[in-house]
C-alpha cells in the first residue's frame, strides 16, 4: 500500500446514537487479531468476550480479471476481509479479596489468541488479578423440526402445492399404486421430523491461572514456542506453561524492600516474535528494557536499556508522567519496537539505544493544557498501539475519536487523521465518564498536584476528551484496523 492511501469505513459493531448514553460495563476494554487475521476476540468492562468471525463469503484473494470497453483486461483488486459475529462468552465475573480488602473487577485487561488446533480455538483473557485459558469449538448439531401433514389439516399453500389441484382434477395421488391418505393411516403417522445441520459454538475454560499476582495485570504475550506465556503486573514478570496452572517462574521482580524506594513501575511487556529466549518491557520512567533469559534464572540484569537521551527542556512536575509507555510491540522483523506514552508515538531500533529512530507528536498541541489534563484524570489514559503485519506502518488512537495512521521513512511525520464515526455528517458520541480507576502503582503521582488547581477552567480544552479511541488492532495480513469509542467497534480499510 502506498502510504496516503485513502482509508475508508469498513463496518461498525454497537454503534451508539448520538445522544445515547454508553453504559460503563460495556465499554471495549481490550481487543486482539489472532495470527492469520480470520478471528478478532473483543473484551468489554463487564468481563465479556465477543469473538467476530471472517466473513465466509467474503473472498478476500483477487477479484477476477475482467475485461473493460477497451478491450483491455483491467488488474485484479485485492479486497478487504469483512467480519461477523461469531460467539460470546462470559469470561471473568467480579470478585473480593478478603484477605487484601480489595476488589477485584471483572474487566478484560489483555485478550491473546494461541495456537489453533484441531479446528478449536485458543486464547487467554486476564483481569486484574487472574489469567484464563479458553478452547472455543464448533460443533454440527442437528436441529429436529416436525411437520403435519395430516389431509384432514390443510393450508393454502399446501393445496396449491397439490398437483390434482393445480389441474382441477379430483383424484388424490398415488405413490406405487397407493393412496397416500390410505398409507398414513395404515402407518398410524400424521406428521413427518426433518433434521438441520447447523453449527454451534462451544466455549469452556481450559485453564485457569490464578494466585500469582499481587498487582494488576497489564500484559500477557504468547512466545514463540507454542508453550509458554508471560504475565506482567506492576512490579513483576512471570513465565507460565500453558499446560501448568498452579506454577509459574518469577523471572523480575522490581520491588523493593521498602515501597517508599519505588521509583517506576512495569506498564507492559512483550516476548520477541521469533527468538523465544528474548522478551522486553517498558516502564514508566519511558525506558524500554530488552532481556535474555539466557543470561540467568533472574532476568532483573537487562541486556540492552533503550531510552530517548534527548533533551526535552527543563523538567516540571508532568514530565515522568507523560513519559510513562502505555503501550509496546514488537515489529515483526523483530528488531524494532514500536511504543506509545501520552504525547507521542515512538520507534526504537534494538540496534540504537540512545534514542528512537522516529517521533511522531500526538498531543502535543495539549501540552500548554497539562494541569487541566491531570485534574481532569485524562493525563492518565492509556492509549494502545499497533503496527502493519508486513511494514514499518503504525496506528493510534486519540481524543475526538480521532485515529492517527503513519509510515516510517515516507518523511509525513503528520501522518493521517481520521475521526472515526459512520456518518461523514453525524458528531462523535459524547460517552458518560468512565468510573473511579483502581488504585494502581503506575500512577505514583496521581493525588499529589490536586491541591491549588482550579477546577473550573478558564482555558477549555479543544478536544472532545470524553471521545477517545483508546484500543487499536492492525489486521496480519491486511491493511485494516479495528478500533474502539465507548462500546462501539469500527473498522477502516485501505
Amino acid at each position: 500500500m502506498t502510504f496516503g492511501s485513502e482509508w475508508k469505513f469498513s463496518q461498525v459493531f454497537g454503534e451508539q446514537n448520538p445522544h445515547e448514553d454508553v453504559q460503563d460495563c460495556d465499554i471495549i476494554s481490550a481487543m486482539e487479531f489472532d495470527k492469520n487475521g480470520d478471528n478478532l476476540a473483543v473484551g468489554d468492562q463487564a468481563g465479556r468476550v465477543m469473538i467476530f468471525e471472517r466473513h465466509a463469503g467474503k473472498e478476500d484473494l483477487f477479484e477476477c480479471s475482467s475485461r473493460s470497453d477497451s478491450g483491455q483486461f483491467n488488474l485484479p483488486q485485492k479486497q478487504h476481509p469483512e467480519f461477523e459475529y461469531k460467539t460470546e462468552f462470559q469470561s471473568h465475573e467480579s470478585e473480593f479479596d478478603y484477605l487484601k480488602s480489595v476488589e477485584i473487577e471483572e474487566k478484560i485487561n489483555k485478550i491473546r489468541w494461541c495456537t489453533k488446533l484441531n479446528r478449536s480455538l485458543f486464547l487467554l483473557t486476564a483481569n486484574d488479578r487472574t489469567i484464563k485459558l479458553w478452547k472455543i469449538k464448533e460443533q454440527k448439531v442437528k436441529k429436529v423440526k416436525q411437520m403435519d401433514i395430516n389431509s384432514s389439516v390443510t393450508s393454502e399453500n399446501s393445496l396449491l402445492a397439490d398437483r390434482s389441484y393445480m389441474s382441477g382434477q379430483s383424484e388424490s395421488s398415488h405413490v406405487n399404486g397407493y393412496s397416500l391418505e390410505w398409507t398414513n393411516k395404515m402407518n398410524g403417522t400424521s406428521s413427518s421430523h426433518l433434521a438441520d445441520i447447523i453449527n454451534v459454538d462451544y466455549t469452556r475454560s481450559r485453564k485457569v491461572y490464578a494466585n500469582a499476582h499481587d498487582f494488576n495485570i497489564n500484559s500477557i504475550s504468547n512466545n514463540s514456542d507454542g508453550e509458554t506465556f508471560l504475565s506482567g503486573d506492576d512490579l513483576r514478570i512471570n513465565v507460565w506453561n500453558l499446560e501448568v496452572r498452579d506454577q509459574c517462574f518469577n523471572i523480575i521482580d522490581m520491588k523493593p524492600k521498602d515501597m517508599e524506594d519505588l521509583t517506576e513501575v512495569i506498564t507492559s511487556a512483550e516476548f520477541h516474535p521469533f527468538h523465544c529466549n528474548l522478551l522486553a518491557y517498558s516502564s514508566s520512567r519511558g525506558f524500554i528494557r530488552l532481556v535474555d533469559m539466557r543470561m540467568s534464572a533472574i532476568c532483573d540484569h537487562n541486556v540492552k536499556i533503550l531510552q530517548d537521551g534527548r533533551s526535552h527542556g527543563s523538567k516540571t512536575f508532568f514530565s515522568e508522567i507523560i513519559a510513562s509507555i502505555s503501550d509496546m510491540k514488537y515489529a515483526m522483523d523483530g528488531r524494532h519496537i514500536l511504543s506509545r506514552d501520552y504525547m507521542t508515538l515512538k520507534l526504537w531500533d534494538t540496534h540504537m539505544e540512545s534514542s528512537p529512530v522516529a517521533t511522531y507528536k500526538i498531543h502535543e498541541h495539549l501540552r500548554p493544557k497539562l494541569p487541566k489534563l491531570y485534574t481532569d484524570d485524562a493525563i492518565f489514559d492509556k492509549f494502545d498501539c499497533c503496527l502493519n503485519g508486513n511494514e514499518l506502518q503504525f496506528a493510534t488512537g486519540s481524543y475526538s475519536n480521532h485515529l492517527r495512521v503513519f509510515s516510517f521513512g515516507t518523511g509525513n511525520e503528520n501522518g493521517i487523521t481520521l475521526e472515526v464515526k459512520k456518518e461523514s455528517n453525524r458528531k462523535p458520541t459524547s460517552q458518560t465518564t468512565s468510573r473511579p480507576r483502581r488504585s494502581s502503582l503506575s500512577n505514583l503521582a496521581r493525588g499529589f498536584y490536586r491541591q491549588g488547581q482550579d477546577h473550573d477552567s478558564e482555558n477549555e480544552i479543544s478536544c472532545n476528551l470524553k471521545s477517545k479511541l483508546l484500543h487499536v488492532a492492525w489486521h496480519p495480513t491486511h491493511n485494516l484496523i479495528a478500533c474502539s469509542s465507548g462500546s462501539s467497534l469500527f473498522m477502516y480499510h485501505a
